[in-house]
């Protein structure tokens, strides 16, 4: 699904230039839950960001189910991004103005979904992360938990081929996090590829995979047994 070879990327800083991505190399299968893990500047806000579509390596190869991501410009990137990816935010990202509906239906106005088929949509989307009641109501009316659902079921709604979260439980306390955590798990076992960042050790176990990096490279890549979130979910 996801085929990273020799990725290099580096940032300008002045005179000088960071090396950030130091020849990544990787792939991730369909229907695999991976956890990215790092400390602040290893590296995986800038590999995030270049699988998002949101930046491009200097050098090396991202093919994206069979597709080589390369020399987008914006247009073609957020067509790319619409088709392949869902995106799931430490800070939610809901615009505080439109309902949770409105929020979910998002993807599907830009991909020009009929209005009330995006309508539809977004109720079953709603509903699968448990919010179907609360489809009227506005984000500054829901608790941090319930943004996160609103944003996963945003996600899904699109029907990507990969699932991005950047630090998704990054906002939220040990409890709300347990329970975003096992609605990822329930998504990832209907058969969708995940992609979590995060730099906490509980929430990576929680995935199947840990890709670790440091200053710029993979320092350990395994395979873990899953602890399932649902144990810690009153």
């Amino acid at each position: 699904m996801i085929e990273i070879k020799d990725l290099h990327k580096s940032y300008k800083m002045g005179s000088n230039s960071l090396h950030v991505l130091k020849g990544l190399n990787f792939s991730i299968a369909e229907g695999e839950l991976v956890a990215i893990m790092g400390s602040s500047g290893s590296g995986k806000s800038t590999l995030l960001n270049i699988l998002g579509m949101l930046d491009e390596a200097d050098s090396g190869t991202y093919d994206l189910d069979g597709v080589p991501i390369k020399n987008l410009n914006e247009t073609k990137a957020a067509k790319y991004r619409n088709r392949f990816l869902g995106f799931i935010f430490q800070s939610f990202n809901l615009i505080n103005y439109k309902s949770a509906m409105e929020n979910v239906a998002l993807p599907l106005y830009y991909q020009k979904v009929p209005r009330k088929e995006r309508e539809e949509k977004a109720l079953k989307y709603l509903a699968q992360v448990g919010l179907k009641e609360w489809a009227g109501h506005l984000p500054n009316e829901l608790s941090g938990g319930q943004k996160q659902r609103v944003a996963i079921a945003r996600a899904l709604a699109a029907e990507p081929k990969v699932l991005m979260a950047d630090e998704p439980t990054g906002a939220l306390d040990s409890k709300t996090s347990y329970e975003v955590m096992d609605l990822i798990q329930k998504i990832n076992d209907e058969g969708n590829t995940i992609l979590v960042v995060t730099h906490e050790e509980d929430i990576a176990h929680m995935c199947k995979r840990i890709v670790h990096l440091k200053d710029g490279v993979i320092v350990e890549d395994k395979k873990v047994e899953q602890v399932r979130a649902a144990q810690y979910v009153k």
